[in-house]
């Protein structure tokens, strides 16, 4: 990260209190200088942070395509529409607005929700830390995340092989893949 103050991680100073520091430390990390308003809690500031981690790593496509798992995708990563229905590749392009709003709805809908049920302790951590494991199961999902000593350690408040743990995942088709393994630093970076 930067050379900014560490956060406090002590009890009382995690999702409950919301800290304006702590987007502007978040958004530095992500490398974007001008950062919007902080939203007003915590929660909103865990997606705003996810969502853009999730816009710098997956990219935008408008009109559907394959995915490498050989899945209909559109927008961020979306495999479905707000109302359920499954993309299609002769489904027409959407618009960024669109995409944006696919992008969290599925961060909402899915991930955050899937994190706090698999990691209930991070109701306490800060918006950082649930940005990153929000987008670690983005990127691989929660099955994996479900599945993994990340998931232990975190559970466990080993905060301090959390990266460890996070470098570990950055293999695709038997290659360490240098976009994984910068999106896991990016990642490290917020724990």
């Amino acid at each position: 990260m930067s050379d900014a103050a560490p956060v406090d991680h002590a009890a009382g100073a995690g999702m409950s209190r919301f800290e304006p520091s702590v987007y502007q430390r978040a958004m530095q990390a992500l490398g974007l200088a001008e950062a919007p308003p902080p939203p007003p809690d915590a929660e909103q500031l865990a997606v705003d942070v996810a969502a853009a981690l999730c816009r710098r790593w997956e990219g935008c496509f408008l009109k559907p395509y394959l995915c490498p798992a050989g899945v209909p995708t559109i927008g961020y990563g979306a495999t479905y529409y707000a109302d359920g229905r499954s993309v299609r590749l002769t489904d027409p392009p959407i618009s960024r607005e669109a995409a944006e709003r696919l992008l969290l709805l599925m961060i909402r809908r899915e991930y955050l929700p899937a994190v706090l049920r698999l990691c209930p302790g991070l109701v306490r951590e800060t918006p950082e830390r649930l940005a990153a494991l929000i987008d670690f199961a983005f990127n691989l999902g929660a099955g994996r995340l479900q599945a993994s000593a990340l998931r232990r350690r975190v559970n466990a408040g080993e905060w301090d092989q959390v990266p460890t743990e996070l470098r570990k995942w950055v293999i695709g088709g038997g290659k360490v893949l240098r976009g994984l393994v910068l999106r896991r630093e990016a990642e490290v970076a917020l724990v």
